[in-house]
């Protein structure tokens, strides 16, 4: 195969016109910044993002790269079909029920991160160990979502990965760089409308194309391969809801939603962002839907491509960027793949500015340079997006690994993060030995279950684990479970913990965390945050 020179100058043109888009609105936020603190400006956009950019950018969050790439493949796959498809339903009800719970309290008290009412009610020391899952998975997203484009250009136009990888990864970061929140959110609004134009001018010519069957007749019946409606056979049923109920809740508790709500203006727009952006991710899948039915219903033999097909060859994971490619004409196709590549940045930025946010904000400043100033804060949000956005572009090249990494840290974030947020936030009573102890149980419960394509084995084989090709696989909804019960520790522990202390029945000078001792130290908030007309609370350190 040639290198494809229409498809590279198309994509020449897309970096260029994101990289523009990216620098004039740094320059934008310059123009606003006057008066406003300049690390809440690229952190949060001044907390005053138009609703209109608020409902792109929270959009384009979930969009990525890997959400059309697996709603497209998991359709195709024999052994999946629609009915496996739960990202968007998934994302969809996760962004409304955020914003019918989680945003009021977020943001009447001007938090930042996620990790800032983690903080205010367990103390630096838990907050530190808290930031460690969504800082993997952060970077291991960044990763993946390279790796994912770098596959893609390869198939497509026929260049080295390692080469769409580096450019890829030095655009994102060079513009995020400049911009802060402004430059992800403008951008995104940009790649938001390259996906949506693109995928929709390519979808007829893969629907009419003579190798193609009727995707309504194949969605019921077997053709070349199975109905792509698929089936949930029982003993499956407990693997799908719990992989549903990861993607519904497992999704909250992330930087990258809340930096879009917290720079709304107001609690109102927050809700609204959330609420229509859950309708828009669900909208955005429907391309892939009917591309994943298009490359289910071909008979790959007359294309291009020829036999065997994809899936006989294991590169279901390319299917979409294969229909693109061979069920569409040429100056087709390479739209397509704009829509790839802007489905893969939009996603990367936002990755890359939520790590950077959470470490100067809550590692930098609250812990490792309490008296640091506004711009040295701003050059350590920087300094770390160059640092991660470097080290995750070198993990890229491993690709086979950084999916499963992602994954893994990802269960973590829902296994640990969530349980610990909905108690930061609804029961504000618990304290640091429950936080503690509601970690430990919850990394534990969720590293002895296994993990396969780790080539993990479980040490804990709950109910209707089976043995599948020399692979454990566990049925049992065991990250549901491990949520449940680190909520439960959580509780549990943090009363006993109070009563044994209030009661005397220990001494107080075992209370190394201080609860019930008073002698907690106020950090004021940054003077951003007070100059905001919402409410304001001191954020509270537990003195160890």
């Amino acid at each position: 195969m040639a290198l494809n020179i229409p498809g590279l100058v198309s994509l020449s043109v897309f970096f260029t016109l994101t990289l523009a888009t990216g620098i004039w609105a740094s320059w934008k936020s310059r123009k606003d910044q006057q008066n406003r603190n300049p690390t809440e400006m690229a952190m949060v956009g001044g907390r005053n993002i138009h609703v209109f950019i608020g409902l792109f950018t929270a959009t384009a969050t979930w969009v990525g790269g890997a959400y059309i790439n697996s709603t497209a493949e998991i359709v195709y796959l024999p052994s999946k079909g629609l009915l496996w498809v739960q990202a968007p339903v998934g994302f969809a009800l996760s962004l409304v029920i955020g914003g019918f719970f989680f945003v009021n309290p977020m943001r009447s008290k001007n938090y930042v991160t996620v990790m800032d009412p983690l903080q205010e009610t367990y103390g630096n020391m838990m907050g530190t160990l808290l930031f460690i899952p969504p800082l993997l998975g952060e970077v291991f997203w960044f990763a993946a979502i390279l790796a994912s484009l770098g596959a893609t250009m390869r198939v497509i136009l026929d260049i080295g990965g390692s080469l769409a990888i580096t450019i890829s990864a030095c655009t994102v970061i060079l513009y995020t760089l400049l911009g802060g929140l402004y430059s992800v959110a403008y951008t995104d609004v940009i790649q938001m409308v390259f996906i949506t134009l693109s995928l929709w001018i390519c979808i007829p010519f893969a629907l009419v194309n003579s190798a193609t069957e009727s995707i309504y007749y194949t969605a019921t019946h077997q053709s070349y391969q199975d109905p792509w409606i698929g089936k949930i056979e029982k003993q499956y049923l407990g693997r799908w809801l719990d992989d549903f109920f990861y993607l519904v809740l497992g999704s909250i508790p992330w930087q990258t939603y809340f930096q879009r709500v917290l720079s709304a203006a107001s609690t109102g727009q927050a809700r609204l962002i959330s609420y229509l952006s859950g309708l828009g991710c669900f909208a955005m899948a429907v391309p892939s839907v009917l591309i994943g039915a298009v490359a289910a219903s071909t008979d790959w033999n007359q294309t291009s491509y020829g036999l065997p097909s994809p899936f006989e060859r294991g590169e279901s994971a390319m299917i979409l960027p294969l229909v693109l490619q061979h069920l569409c004409p040429a100056y087709i196709s390479i739209t397509g793949l704009g829509a790839i590549a802007a489905a893969a940045m939009s996603s990367a930025d936002s990755a890359l500015l939520s790590t950077g946010s959470m470490f100067a904000h809550n590692i930098y400043r609250k812990i490792l340079r309490k008296k640091a100033s506004e711009t040295e804060v701003l050059w350590a949000m920087r300094t770390s997006m160059v640092v991660f956005g470097a080290g995750a572009a070198g993990l890229a090249f491993y690709s086979s690994s950084v999916y499963d990494l992602w994954f893994l840290s990802g269960e973590l974030v829902y296994a640990l993060l969530f349980p610990q947020l909905c108690c930061a936030l609804f029961a504000p009573s618990t304290n640091t030995y429950g936080s503690a102890a509601g970690f430990l149980i919850g990394l534990l419960l969720r590293l002895l279950a296994g993990e396969p394509a780790l080539s993990i084995p479980p040490v804990i084989r709950y109910p209707a684990c089976s043995l599948l090709n020399g692979t454990y696989s566990q049925l049992f909804p065991f990250k549901t479970f491990t949520v449940l019960l680190t909520l439960g520790t959580i509780l549990a522990v943090s009363h006993l913990a109070k009563a044994l202390f209030q009661n005397n029945l220990l001494p107080h000078s075992w209370d190394v965390c201080n609860i019930v001792g008073g002698t907690a130290i106020l950090i004021p908030l940054q003077q951003g945050e007070k100059e905001e007309p919402l409410p304001t609370t001191a954020l509270e350190e537990n003195h160890n």
